[in-house]
């Protein structure tokens, strides 16, 4: 076993999740509340948890998450990179699996500026010739 604290970061949109890692029993905290009270919503906690699932090591590490920006989706996604990062560092075994999944690629897409002249990133107001 390496250090104690594994500390990293994952992101996502405008989300960021920075992760701390140590060998215990399980405990998920997001902003010192639990999984199931941060993420109400079974899918956002599946999406959390699929690096663990992926490895069957559910129950041996006690994970803190402090989340900030961005809406639920892209703060679970973002979260899920960060506790893959915690694991390949914790455990170099583990990459493979889960770069398979592709856990461990940072979803590059950003949301497009507003333009000027223009409601929105690529929308056109409507053009009338007289």
């Amino acid at each position: 076993m390496s250090m104690e604290v594994v500390n990293t970061v994952g992101r996502r949109k405008a989300a960021v999740a920075r992760v701390y890692v140590k060998p215990g029993n399980g405990t998920i905290t997001i902003n010192k509340r639990t999984l199931e009270n941060y993420f109400p919503l079974e899918i956002f906690r599946f999406v959390v948890k699929q690096p663990l699932t992926v490895l069957e090591i559910d129950g041996q590490y006690d994970i803190n998450i402090n989340l900030d920006g961005g809406g639920i989706h892209g703060q679970a996604e973002a979260a899920r990179l960060g506790i893959s990062r915690a694991l390949c560092e914790i455990n170099a075994e583990f990459r493979p699996t889960l770069k398979k999944s592709g856990f461990l690629t940072r979803d590059s897409r950003e949301v497009e500026r507003k333009k000027p002249g223009q409601p929105g990133a690529r929308a056109k107001f409507q053009f009338s010739k007289r």
